[in-house]
């Protein structure tokens, strides 16, 4: 790994754990909202998974790792099950997509600290 491309794996990785975090809790809230809620819950989710998508992909294109195809991949399954109205189900792929960009930031962390650029 270039430092470059460790720089934004980091950076993005970052971006993209909170935004799955935030994704979490709102499953998680949406579960226990009334039905009108749940709909304007579930639009605010897909909104935010689309964002989070769009980021992981800038990440995949920049720093040209393949790991980030995975994040991508438990996004889209996440994406297709709050569409279909089963969100809290989508939960599942968001941790897994976390554990994905963790690893991500974890191998940019360690090569940024063995540089020196990081401590």
């Amino acid at each position: 790994m270039k430092t470059r491309e460790a720089i934004i794996s980091f950076s993005q990785g970052e971006k993209v754990k909170s935004g799955l975090i935030w994704c979490s809790h709102c499953v998680q809230i949406m579960q226990n909202l009334p039905m009108p809620e749940q709909q304007g819950a579930q639009r605010v989710l897909q909104g935010l998974i689309a964002m989070i998508a769009n980021e992981a992909q800038v990440a995949r294109q920049v720093s040209g790792d393949a790991v980030w195809l995975e994040v991508d991949k438990h996004l889209n399954n996440a994406r297709v099950m709050v569409d279909s109205g089963i969100g809290q189900e989508a939960d599942f792929h968001f941790t897994q997509a976390l554990s994905q960009v963790n690893r991500i930031s974890q191998r940019a962390m360690t090569h940024l600290m063995d540089e020196g650029l990081m401590s």
